[in-house]
């Protein structure tokens, strides 16, 4: 319903403060081991047409598509007006109830996003052939944001990455020297 996912938007700090255009610093693992410590990199983000990484743009020149998993971790697909939104059934995540809004028509495949019902905290993403599974909650700037993620395969629950934002900074422009 439009009510649950405002309220959903509230709990992370209402809709003009959704993360739009940001820096992030990280240290991206990706690996199996819980324990691997990965590197540190920082990122440029507009999702989900833009993750630049230095002035390489991940989006343009890959074509990567966890742009669109930023866009989701930051709940601007649910506002998006292009979106088509569904509720799915309820389930138990981390041994706590969660409720799932389906996004379709802005992103292919429907990218499924659960949410604590009691805290209405993104808890996991369900997209393609992965879970993402989000924790650590932090604030800057009014916005709420998950600063871990660690991602499953959905075929075999194997883990195969986790990364931690060390860092985030809203940015009022682009910074000098990329390009939209």
């Amino acid at each position: 319903s439009r009510e649950l996912v405002q309220a959903t938007v509230e709990a992370a700090g209402g809709e003009a403060k959704l993360l739009k255009l940001f820096r992030i610093k990280e240290r991206l693992a990706v690996s199996s081991d819980e324990n691997a410590k990965g590197s540190e990199r920082v990122s440029v983000l507009d999702p989900p047409s833009h993750w630049r990484v230095g002035k390489n743009d991940r989006v343009k020149n890959d074509k990567e598509p966890a742009t669109f998993l930023v866009w989701g971790w930051t709940l601007n697909a649910l506002v998006d007006e292009k979106s088509k939104l569904e509720s799915l059934d309820e389930m138990t995540i981390n041994d706590k109830p969660a409720y799932g809004i389906r996004v379709s028509e802005t992103v292919t495949p429907p990218m499924d996003l659960y949410f604590d019902k009691e805290s209405k905290r993104l808890t996991q993403i369900r997209w393609r052939t992965d879970r993402h599974e989000f924790s650590d909650w932090k604030q800057t700037d009014g916005a709420w944001y998950a600063s871990k993620c660690v991602g499953y395969k959905l075929a075999t629950g194997k883990r195969w990455y986790h990364t931690e934002i060390l860092e985030l900074e809203r940015l009022k422009e682009l910074p000098a020297g990329l390009e939209r």
